[in-house]
């Protein structure tokens, strides 16, 4: 089976019931939908490098724990055409072994075929970080990926 990878983003998203949330090596993203016409005075979201907590409108979209940790000085939200909240997380731990499997502790959990997905793109991605220069718009990764696929470091070159 081919990965699911879209070339101009990476992005390989978790859908939710309030949106969806995907993530690179380095970060989390989560967007969430709100009613056209929400204004920033509407929102309240905490970040903090383990826990997270979205109201909007009063409504809490949800409150938890995160899968990992965060650097919580580097946490934003943005409200775009007053529809769309958009919240970044800088992951604490930036390898592609690092793959988050849900977004908070057993809440918005990716299915095992798009835990597998994701753990491909962000193997992919540290690929294309080794090899700058290379072309891997078409690359398909199969083998052993997870935990981030095989350490070549040791390799002499």
């Amino acid at each position: 089976m081919s990965v699911h990878f879209e070339e101009r983003s990476g992005v390989v998203p978790c859908k939710t019931p309030w949106g969806s949330w995907y993530q690179t090596m380095e970060e989390v993203f989560i967007e969430v939908n709100v009613p056209t016409g929400t204004s920033s005075k509407d929102i309240r979201c905490s970040l903090g490098s383990k826990h997270v907590e979205l109201n909007v409108k009063g409504q809490e979209i949800f409150k938890g724990k995160l899968f990992s940790s965060t650097v919580g000085d580097e946490a934003t939200w943005t409200l775009e055409d007053k529809k769309l909240i958009r919240i970044v997380l800088m992951k604490t731990n930036r390898e592609a072994g690092n793959c988050w499997t849900s977004l908070l502790e057993e809440q918005y959990a990716a299915d095992p075929w798009l835990q597998d997905q994701m753990q491909r793109k962000l193997t992919l991605e540290r690929f294309q970080r080794e090899n700058p220069g290379f072309d891997f718009s078409g690359a398909e990764i199969s083998g052993n990926f997870h935990g981030g696929g095989p350490d070549f470091s040791s390799l002499q070159k």
